[in-house]
């Protein structure tokens, strides 16, 4: 599949190129223009994810855990695949790629609702997906495109028995839609308005650093840094020079009335501090204390990444013990919060519920499981 997708590359950009085009037309945010357009460089991102894909263990099969009865049964919990994946998405071509991947590899066939704004990309990956099927001697119907208007995406919902489950990947509007009015179980995946803490005792240069590259190496994506909370005491000698530096790479502070002293700030509503942005926006406040900070956070997060930075060991053990969050770092950027930086390649999501699977979503969670009682004439 990544050979044939690579072999692809001119009518996938070429398609892909036309969606963008189209986009721009209507008026669509550029930060859905981002999600939505391929480069050489993401293409081969794609590629590289289904071949890292392709070298890890097949999770089939996998003994989640096993023991012997008193009575000599031997009891095995072992992983099989829930059968028909759906994927709900929005404006993101590359997950047609990622999807369809995850999907064989775990041994599901994959449906594909893309959104009518990458018709012509996920068209053309998923052709060349499907040529890759064929080569390796497999039915090009294990990934397949769900073409059709609206109301076809109420008929996947609907489709239980047919479908086994369900997940979407978009806005907050697509996410509840799906978990709202579907009849399909579905693992839900959620928006992230992810915070950023810095303690009274953080290395500035370090927060510094971790905050400019969580917030503007890719600020579309779910894993960027929405909120910038900074303790008070090292707030007179932090955040003018955060406030300065985000300015410098075009970023709008959204401040409450002590950031909001400083020059090229907008006061912060409360709405800002609860926006997923996907943008070049942040919101930043003052926080008097490691409470006042877990406080914010467990009124605001959507419980998706929360980071920390910090040199207090019991500060940092605290925020990772109290926040309740798929994902808590330590003096590390949010931006890591990625299957194929957690080593998993590609990744189908990241899940913020928590039943089932919870954070970025690789092979063995695209599993359930199953017991295997083996005995010698038992009877109870």
């Amino acid at each position: 599949m990544a050979d044939s997708l690579a072999k692809a590359e001119t009518a996938v950009l070429e398609a892909n190129g036309r969606d963008v085009t189209r986009a721009e037309e209507s008026g669509t945010a550029a930060a859905l223009i981002d999600r939505l357009r391929l480069t050489e460089e993401r293409l081969a991102g794609m590629e590289d994810g289904l071949r890292d894909l392709a070298a890890l263990p097949d999770p089939v099969g996998d003994v989640v855990r096993g023991w012997t009865s008193p009575n000599g049964m031997q009891i095995r919990q072992v992983r099989v695949p829930f059968g028909v994946v759906g994927i709900i998405y929005e404006a993101r071509p590359n997950v047609t790629a990622d999807a369809g991947g995850i999907c064989l590899k775990s041994g599901n066939a994959a449906l594909l609702r893309g959104s009518s704004s990458a018709a012509e990309s996920n068209e053309a990956i998923v052709d060349a997906l499907q040529a890759g099927l064929v080569d390796a001697g497999l039915p090009a119907e294990a990934i397949q495109l769900v073409p059709g208007p609206r109301e076809v995406t109420a008929e996947l919902m609907a489709a239980r028995g047919l479908v086994d489950v369900l997940i979407p990947r978009g806005g907050a509007g697509l996410i509840d839609a799906v978990v709202r009015n579907s009849q399909v179980p579905v693992i839900e995946t959620g928006v992230g308005n992810c915070h950023l803490y810095v303690d009274a005792s953080a290395d500035p240069q370090m927060a510094l650093d971790i905050l400019i590259n969580a917030k503007t190496q890719r600020p579309s994506v779910c894993n960027a840094v929405e909120t910038l909370l900074v303790h008070a005491d090292i707030a007179d000698s932090f955040l003018p020079l955060a406030v300065q530096t985000l300015d410098d790479r075009g970023v709008t502070v959204h401040g409450d009335a002590r950031v909001a002293t400083f020059g090229g700030v907008v006061l912060a509503t409360e709405a800002d501090f609860a926006a997923e942005y996907l943008s070049l926006d942040i919101a930043a406040g003052v926080v008097d204390s490691l409470d006042a900070a877990l406080a914010h956070i467990r009124r605001y997060s959507t419980g998706h990444s929360e980071t920390i930075v910090t040199e207090s060991q019991a500060s940092a053990a605290r925020f990772a013990a109290e926040v309740d969050a798929a994902a808590v770092l330590v003096n590390a950027s949010s931006r890591f919060v990625d299957g194929g930086e957690f080593g998993f390649g590609a990744e189908i999501g990241i899940s913020t519920q928590k039943l089932h699977a919870r954070g970025p979503m690789g092979l063995p969670e695209m599993t359930s499981s199953k017991y295997v009682v083996t005995g010698s004439g038992q009877t109870r």
